[in-house]
Parts: structure tokens; C-alpha cells; sequence
């Protein structure tokens, strides 16, 4: 349950400096528009600190942090929601800066926030059997004990 909690004390962090980079970024430059920039801190308070909160909530009930296909989760999961932050914020820096991308990189920046985005999904599908599975030992446990 520490592990989890530490993963989101680290998300925490991170959110803050996301947010923090967007407000100092923006104003520096002068930019008023709309910019991935400004999605950066709900990622990462959402999808990194509320999930290992919640995680840590369930790992004190269950057996989750022993489940087999955990720490695959847990790899797929910080992979993918990396690299999609990563490339938020690419994408909001060339936003504020307002440089023009050639087809081929512009592409390559929603190809890379898309396989970001792929990977959570796994992990999120997989984050679920685990969770139906670690839920379903805590029935037969509680079936034993009448």
C-alpha cells in the first residue's frame, strides 16, 4: 500500500509542476489561446494521483499488490501515462509557440500521444481482471468463514 501511495505523491508532484509550467509557459509567451497545456494537470491528478490513491484504498482490502499481473499493470499503466503526458506537452509547446509542423511530425506527435493513450487502455482492461479477480477471492474467503 506505501508503493502506491509513494506513485501518487509523485503524481501529485507532477501535476503541480504540470500546472504550474502551463500558467508561467503561457503568460511568458504572451499566449491566450487554447493548449494542450492546460489538460497536463487534470492527467496527471486524475489518471495518476486519484488512481494510486483509489489502488492503495483497494490493496488494503485485497490482495492486489500480490495478484500476478500487477506489476505489468503497473509498468503498461506509468508507461502509457507518460508518454501521453510527454506528448501533451510537446503538442502544447509547439501550440504556444505556434510553429509550424511539417505533416510527417505532426503526425508523429498524435502517433506517439495515441500509443500513450493504447497503453493506459491495456492497462486499464487489465487493471479490471485483476481487480475482478483479487474481488472474487475475497467472496470465497467470506463464504468460508460462515
Amino acid at each position: 500500500m506505501k508503493k502506491l501511495l509513494k506513485v501518487s505523491l509523485i503524481y501529485v508532484i507532477l501535476a503541480l509542476i504540470g500546472g504550474v509550467f502551463y500558467r508561467e509557459f503561457t503568460k511568458f509567451n504572451g499566449f491566450t489561446g487554447v493548449t494542450r497545456l492546460a489538460d497536463i494537470h487534470v492527467h496527471l491528478m486524475v489518471l495518476g494521483t486519484f488512481m494510486f490513491m483509489i489502488l492503495a484504498l483497494f490493496a488494503q482490502r485485497t490482495q492486489l499488490l500480490e495478484a500476478k499481473k500487477f506489476k505489468l499493470f503497473m509498468i503498461l499503466y506509468n508507461i502509457g501515462l507518460g508518454l501521453t503526458v510527454i506528448m501533451m506537452s510537446v503538442r502544447g509547446i509547439t501550440q504556444v509557440l505556434a510553429m509550424n509542423l511539417s505533416k510527417g511530425l505532426d503526425a508523429s506527435i498524435s502517433g506517439m500521444a495515441g500509443i500513450g493513450h493504447i497503453l493506459l487502455g491495456i492497462s486499464l482492461i487489465l487493471l479490471m481482471t485483476i481487480l475482478m479477480k483479487v474481488s472474487e477471492e475475497i467472496k470465497d474467503e467470506s463464504n468460508c468463514s460462515i
